[in-house]
């Protein structure tokens, strides 16, 4: 049987995505270090270094790649939410939910995201290394951006208790993206198992945001 098709991979770039998602489930579970792509042409099954090597210039560019994506996916899950119809709070809430659910679904690219670009690849790094760095930088603070004007809008309505949006969103972030560390598929488990899970996370996030007044009426 062939490899699933992520939705909005276009048809030429099934053996790239396949590659990227051997790629990201070696990564999580060794590491960038401990990782060659000899491990990554292994887990992809039917791909030698040679066909690695044409879509990827190095295990680094791939590590990369894997990092990008795992931006990408995110914004997917959540921008449409953060610039929807609703309020802060009702948004917030469904982003933190749909962002969990993103976690749960692509374990292997959100966990090697969560582990650091910086980490991982230590302090020697070439100068092109440094640009690429800079530019997942930019996607995950995008990312996080979205976040910051729901939280932002929420303290301005009143729906929100009084934070300090900057810091609120790292510890909201946090605690979304632990999950990738703590969270493992259990044999046999549902979609909506997952939703429920998701769900439950969601709502405890929220949660540290309500004023006092509104934490009876959470769902």
């Amino acid at each position: 049987m062939g490899r699933k098709r992520e939705i909005g991979t276009p048809a030429g770039d099934e053996k790239q995505q396949g590659i990227l998602d051997a790629a990201a489930a070696v990564f999580m579970k060794q590491g960038f270090a401990l990782t060659s792509l000899d491990d990554i042409s292994d887990n992809y099954g039917s791909a030698s270094k040679g066909i690695i090597y044409y879509h990827f210039r190095s295990k680094t560019n791939l590590f990369f790649a894997v990092q990008r994506r795992a931006m990408e996916l995110t914004r997917q899950a959540i921008a449409g939410i953060a610039t929807g119809p609703g309020t802060p709070r009702q948004r917030l809430e469904q982003m933190s939910i749909a962002h969990t659910l993103l976690v749960m679904e692509h374990l292997h690219y959100l966990r090697v995201a969560a582990q650091g670009l910086e980490m991982q690849l230590g302090s020697r790094t070439t100068e092109e290394e440094r640009r690429e760095i800079v530019s997942v930088v930019a996607l995950r603070d995008s990312n996080e951006k979205l976040y910051l004007e729901v939280i932002q809008a929420g303290v301005e309505s009143g729906d929100f208790r009084k934070v300090d949006p900057r810091i609120a969103v790292k510890a909201l972030l946090g605690a979304l993206n632990w999950t990738s560390r703590w969270y493992h598929p259990r044999e046999g488990e549902t979609q909506a198992q997952r939703l429920k899970l998701a769900e439950e996370i969601g709502r405890f996030a929220l949660h540290a945001f309500l004023p006092e007044r509104n934490l009876k009426a959470v769902s």
